[in-house]
């Protein structure tokens, strides 16, 4: 085996690792036991776990980045399809490299609990997802200026858009039923119709609620006697 296909095996037992097991508990032991290797083989090639998980997270970061990068950029596409190519983006991402996805979605900074350890890579997760809100945040916003809504919310649309695909796509990683098209069909449908029937001035319903209380209240306070005498005098 020449030491580029050597790594590239490293590469691949590592990832399967760190899905499987997270950074703190894969060791550089488990790695080179399974490619059959002594020790010194992998810090040959990444100096130690923490270089081999760079690696790793780099790989996976660009695949899925470029990979949604393109679906959000398609030339022609109109604002629908854009983001239904988006979302099949990312399932097909997690249909194709569960592996990465368990390592990018593991990401320490999405836990509070969780302490990195020195050399770990962390934000990866968070930082794709916070790119694509960005460009579909432009894309609501033309729509919003087109259908007459405010444009400054459509961050806030954007930011709840992303966060529906991938919190779906983390449940859907486990058994991947049903399809990844069916999937997508429904986020869409839910999103996209959803946002078809936006008001340009939403009130939530608890609102009316506590105005109406509030109006009853004030109408069942007893009057002091200025404000009696003043309606006695008006009747």
């Amino acid at each position: 085996m020449s030491a580029a296909e050597r790594r590239e095996q490293l590469l691949e037992i590592a990832r399967e690792l760190f899905a499987e097991r997270g950074f703190e508990g894969t060791s550089v032991e488990e790695i080179a036991s399974r490619a059959g290797v002594s020790k010194p083989v992998v810090y040959e090639h990444f100096g130690g776990k923490e270089g081999a998980y760079a690696v790793v997270v780099d790989r996976e970061t660009k695949t899925l980045h470029t990979a949604i990068r393109d679906a959000l950029t398609t030339p022609g596409a109109g604002a629908r399809e854009l983001l239904e190519r988006g979302a099949m983006a990312l399932l097909q991402y997690i249909d194709e490299r569960p592996d990465g996805f368990r390592i990018l979605s593991r990401d320490p900074s999405r836990d509070p609990q969780a302490v990195p350890s020195p050399g770990q890579p962390t934000g990866s997760f968070a930082s794709i997802l916070s790119d694509i809100a960005v460009q579909v945040e432009d894309l609501l916003a033309a729509e919003f200026t087109k259908t007459g809504h405010d444009p400054q919310f459509a961050g806030l649309y954007a930011q709840a858009l992303v966060g529906l695909v991938a919190q779906t796509g983390q449940l859907w990683l486990d058994n991947r039923e049903p399809s990844r098209e069916v999937v997508a069909r429904h986020l869409i449908n839910l999103a996209w119709n959803g946002m078809a029937h936006l008001k340009p001035d939403p009130r939530l319903v608890m609102e009316h609620m506590d105005r109406r209380t509030a109006a009853a209240a004030t109408a069942s306070e007893p009057e002091d006697e200025a404000t009696h005498a003043k309606r006695k005098r008006k009747a």
